[in-house]
């Protein structure tokens, strides 16, 4: 077999493949057998005919359809063999098929380009800094509560711990009702933070068969023109009730958090370093997110088009297979297809970047890390080590235990200046505002 690697361009290869016909005869013959079972031959059982006149009768078409499929599968002999890397669907771009002669065949495909890297250490990132807050820590309470909690009949709507059921009439500016614009029996928790403020403003004071009125303003885009249609409604309140909650006491402590605090003290403290740990876990995730961005913009180029068709419609499968997991019904694929476009971009960006840094900084996973990690996963899982280690290099935990360490030599150094969070969102809020 002689083989030919051609270099196209930076990203684009091109593998030339030629084979005399002993070369290829094992296949040929395992084609014959295969197809022999299908062919019917006048005097002949189906499948039961002589493979000379097989031969004879369709041995030019049979041994055409199977070089397609030998040359295939040779290709991915030579990648095996010569180490090769596509990073994209392989194309046969050249065959050429000779009887008791030759097979002759071109695929081109693409790989990762080498780069030239720059400006991707010491860069100066931001790191936002949440602090957690009383109310948050309420918040929470509250949420654990709320399966406990129950409702007692009122006369009067006193605060926000109360629900009401409503009838709801839409009006015109006029103050007039809408024909077809009515929903009975509309039930409203004024505790609920997603209400509209009107409604748990203007039910305050009210009782059973009194009503209130309130507007809703509904805000999208067409394009990049910002649309807002304006809903005016009378709410005609049928029901109300009040919301009684749970003491915290020792029992209710430990029923909402499954015995691992039974005092006040106790919960707060646990409930902070549950938000605590999960502000730091997206802390980090926001200076993971800072820091690559900043590589992959000092770094930019354009990747091949096969790969990020690859990434995209790995992203997009992804979501279909959550979407059937979790019975989505409302899985809309084109619309997931064009929101992961540019995701998908910079994905393939970054996993070229990835595998060039990791190349020039000498950034490898050893064996013995593997190992390591399979000991680990070994005494939980009851699978042995030696199989832990082949299911890593079988799937992709190697690439996923590189990019941790690239991401983490990136980090180290790296300048970071940490932010307050909340001044940083208003901020934005603020310039959002004004333009």
């Amino acid at each position: 077999m002689e083989i030919k690697v051609n270099q196209l361009t930076d990203s684009q290869q091109e593998v030339e493949v030629n084979l005399n016909y002993d070369e290829i005869l094992q296949e040929i013959e395992e084609a014959y057998k295969e197809e022999s079972k299908t062919i019917t031959i006048d005097g002949f059982r189906k499948g039961k005919a002589p493979m000379g006149m097989i031969k004879k009768f369709y041995g030019e078409a049979i041994e055409f359809k199977a070089s397609e499929k030998i040359a295939n599968k040779k290709f991915w002999d030579v990648v095996d063999e010569k180490g090769l890397k596509p990073i994209s669907t392989p194309q046969m771009v050249d065959i050429d098929f000779v009887p008791n002669t030759k097979l002759f065949f071109k695929v081109k495909y693409e790989i990762k380009p080498k780069l030239e890297l720059k400006n991707y250490k010491g860069l100066e990132v931001e790191k936002p800094i949440f602090v957690v807050k009383d109310e948050e820590v309420e918040r929470e309470i509250d949420f654990l509560l709320k399966p406990l909690q129950k409702f007692e009949p009122a006369e009067k709507v006193e605060n926000k711990n109360f629900r009401i059921t409503t009838n709801l009439q839409r009006i015109d500016p006029e103050g007039l009702p809408m024909v077809g614009s009515r929903s009975d029996n509309i039930l409203i928790d004024l505790s609920d933070e997603k209400v509209n403020l009107q409604i748990k403003e203007n039910a305050q004071g009210k009782k059973v068969g009194e009503s209130f009125n309130f507007t809703f303003v509904d805000e999208h885009y067409h394009g990049e023109e910002l649309h807002k249609e304006e809903f005016n409604y009378v709410a005609e309140i049928t029901k109300i009730e009040k919301l009684i909650i749970p003491e915290l006491t020792e029992e209710v402590i430990k029923k909402i958090t499954k015995d691992k605090a039974a005092t006040t003290e106790e919960l707060h403290s646990f409930l902070k370093k549950n938000i605590e740990d999960y502000y730091t876990k997206q802390s980090e995730e926001m200076l993971t997110n800072n820091l690559l961005g900043e590589v992959v913009k000092n770094n930019d180029f354009t990747p091949p088009s096969g790969y990020v068709s690859s990434v995209h419609k790995r992203m997009v499968e992804i979501e279909k297979e959550n979407a059937k997991r979790y019975k989505n019904p409302n899985f809309d694929e084109n619309a997931v297809s064009e929101y992961y476009k540019p995701r998908a971009e910079w994905n393939a960006k970054w996993q070229i970047i990835l595998e060039n840094l990791a190349e020039v900084e000498n950034i490898k996973v050893e064996d013995s890390e593997l190992e390591e990690l399979a000991k680990i996963e070994a005494e939980t899982t009851g699978i042995s080590v030696a199989k832990l280690v082949k299911y890593y290099k079988d799937t992709n935990r190697i690439e996923m235990l590189l990019e941790d360490k690239v991401i983490k030599f990136l980090k180290d150094s790296a300048k970071i200046k940490e932010i307050d969070a909340e001044e940083k969102i208003n901020e934005k809020k603020e310039k959002s505002n004004e333009a």
